[in-house]
């Protein structure tokens, strides 16, 4: 276990996927004006966890071997497609579950025996600005924790 926090990607995706989680947090606070810790756990929302988490592992990959190294090919790709997931599957998804739960509602309302499923989460993916903040945040913490670990 040692040796696992000693490696300075690891490291970086680590801190960035819990930095960004906590922002959410801190950001539910200022702009709803409400403290909800389940936030720090959940998808969706500014910033991207899941942009910070890859961009700060393929930042770190990228400053340890160099970019024309094989470890850092694969880091950009599995960047590029779990920031592709974020914005584009999950998004679409928790649209989906926006629209299920209308439908369960004017069914619960037809129907006197209550259809009561419950709701669906509808954020699970992120927009373009969320995106953008969690590359950001993901690439600033990838650099200093590889330079000062």
């Amino acid at each position: 276990m040692e040796n696992l926090f000693a490696n300075k990607p690891f490291v970086a995706a680590f801190v960035a996927v819990v930095t960004a989680q906590l922002l959410k947090t801190i950001f539910n606070l200022i702009i709803d004006g409400e403290f909800n810790l389940k936030r720090a756990a959940s998808t969706g929302g500014m910033p991207s966890s899941h942009a910070a988490t890859v961009v700060a592992l393929s930042t770190s990959i990228g400053m340890l071997h160099g970019i024309e190294s094989p470890l850092f090919a694969i880091a950009i790709v599995f960047s590029i497609i779990v920031i592709y997931d974020a914005v584009g599957i999950r998004q679409a998804a928790g649209k989906h579950a926006k629209m299920l739960n209308e439908w369960s509602k004017i069914l619960s309302e037809i129907y006197e025996n209550g259809i009561q499923p419950a709701n669906l989460k509808t954020l699970l993916g992120h927009n373009y600005p969320q995106v953008l903040a969690g590359s950001g945040l993901g690439l600033l913490i990838g650099y200093l924790v590889t330079i000062y670990l």
